[in-house]
């Protein structure tokens, strides 16, 4: 029986600057056993999530994954431009981790009323490659708000974060100072990986990032490990 998933998020799931994690997901499975739809949008917010859950709600999966909150947990950064992003992305308010939680939560509660889905939030990937640094601490900061909203709202919890702190301490990686990915450089980045020869992890290694692109966007590596705590946990949960 083809178990139907339903992936939630940002462009981490949209995958268009980011390894698609929903393609590396899908090469663990037996063929046919999930079929995976993707519900991603670049530079989503958890608000954003919450105001666009009309077509998951309309053909309800048997599961539902969401991986969301990166781009609040950068809001929360020094330096980050709030205000351009708030205009971008239509806030009707200055993102904070109280709103985060509120909205997330919401998402949560709509979903199960909504569908029968069994419902998985998966904690945020590591910004940057420094484990000590402020981006770091602030995507552990908002990881624990989505632990603390799936035991509230009776959802499971997907400890990507961890998994991914284990993997960059076993790396050792040099401490390269985090930078704040600018639209122009996404661009150059898909530029670049359209020349024959160049990819991602191309982009990747001669930046010496071992996880991501950019200090967000998500390398074969780093995409390899969503997949394998959505994997880890579909066996027990699938109908």
């Amino acid at each position: 029986m083809t178990t139907r998933v339903a992936c939630l998020g940002d462009s981490l799931t949209r995958a268009q600057l980011s390894v698609d994690y929903l393609d590396l997901l899908e090469r663990r499975r037996p063929p046919g056993d999930v079929r995976l739809t993707r519900f991603g949008t670049n530079g989503d917010f958890a608000y954003n999530l919450l105001r666009r859950l009309d077509p998951v709600a309309a053909d309800p999966p048997d599961v539902i994954t969401v991986l969301i909150g990166t781009n609040d947990a950068r809001a929360s950064l020094p330096g980050h431009p709030v205000e351009r992003t708030m205009k971008r992305k239509h806030l009707p308010e200055r993102p904070s981790a109280g709103w985060f939680q509120q909205c997330l939560g919401a998402v949560v509660e709509r979903l199960r009323t909504e569908t029968d889905a069994t419902i998985g939030l998966l904690s945020l990937p590591v910004l940057g490659q420094e484990l000590d640094g402020a981006p770091a601490r602030a995507s552990q900061a908002y990881s624990r708000m989505i632990a603390e909203v799936a035991t509230a709202h009776d959802a499971s919890y997907l400890p990507l974060h961890e998994r991914q702190v284990k993997a960059l301490r076993q790396a050792d990686p040099p401490p390269i100072p985090y930078r704040e990915p600018t639209p122009a450089a996404g661009l150059g980045v898909l530029l670049r990986t359209a020349v024959p020869g160049h990819s991602l992890d191309t982009v990747s290694r001669r930046r010496g990032l071992v996880l991501t692109t950019d200090h967000i966007h998500q390398n074969s590596r780093g995409a390899a490990l969503v997949a394998e705590v959505i994997n880890t946990w579909l066996p027990t949960r699938s109908p």
